[in-house]
């Protein structure tokens, strides 16, 4: 069976071939564009970017802000989707709400944000935080609510405390698709944050993309959107081994 690095490998064979033809067409037909640059140039401008400090800095803003806005997001979003998941009540009471309020989309909070938090970090990681909130407090209810009724019986027969119950029996048998939501907030996180640098907020990777576009620079502008599908990916590979090592069973350890 291939190796997960050899799969990557060749999954890595289309994009070469891609850049590789990008670069011949630019350089073969002298290309000028204000949208477009070659790839070298690209390269060559992503570079200059990271060792002037520039590349750097935006983006310790953008993934500080995605992941200050995650964390409040699944604070919220884990703990009222297990409350939900557990009482019934409660989700039948809220439920409209949550639905009426949900598809509201983030970027339309950005101006009463803006009132609210000013310009800055709070602002960005509040529109962050409500972006993530929905996904993760409905697959967390979901997974509440799928844990096996056998189990919860006989948490009550043993006479485990609520909050015994919820340590040891709900969330280990919820975690799996805790994480996998987790997962899929941390990449809407990412676009949420950049967005919101785009539209409104005066840093980070999204604010760069917008001036590299304003002063008519596409090798910039295409090297920062290179780099933030890298973080994209390198956010997504490190989610995926921290689920492995979670849900990893105790006689994994030495496995390949």
């Amino acid at each position: 069976m291939p190796s997960l690095s050899s799969s990557r490998l060749r999954g890595a064979i289309v994009p070469a071939i891609a850049i590789v033809l990008w670069e011949v067409f630019f350089r073969v037909y002298g290309v000028q564009s204000d949208a477009f640059a070659a790839p070298s140039v690209t390269l060559q401008k992503g570079v200059q970017a990271l060792l002037d400090g520039a590349l750097l800095q935006a983006t310790v803003q953008t993934v500080g802000a995605a992941l200050g806005g995650l964390a409040i997001g699944a604070l919220c979003g884990v703990s009222s989707g297990i409350a939900l998941g557990l009482c019934m009540p409660a989700y039948r009471l809220f439920n409209v709400s949550i639905e009426l309020i949900r598809p509201i989309p983030s970027v339309a909070l950005i101006p009463v944000a803006m009132l609210v938090f000013g310009f800055g970090y709070r602002m960005e990681m509040a529109v962050v935080a409500f972006s993530t909130v929905w996904p993760l407090l409905i697959l967390t209810r979901s997974a509440i609510g799928s844990v096996e009724p056998r189990l919860l019986e006989v948490a009550h027969v043993i006479g485990l405390s609520p909050w015994a119950r919820i340590r040891k029996i709900i969330l280990p048998a919820a975690l799996p698709r805790i994480i996998v939501a987790l997962r899929l907030a941390i990449g809407i996180a990412l676009v949420v944050a950049v967005t919101v640098e785009i539209a409104a907020n005066p840093l980070g990777l999204g604010y760069g993309m917008l001036i590299a576009q304003q002063s008519l620079d596409p090798g910039l502008m295409l090297a920062l959107l290179l780099w933030i599908g890298l973080l994209g990916w390198a956010l997504n590979i490190l989610m995926d081994k921290v689920q492995h090592r979670l849900l990893r069973g105790p006689g994994d350890g030495g496995a390949a």
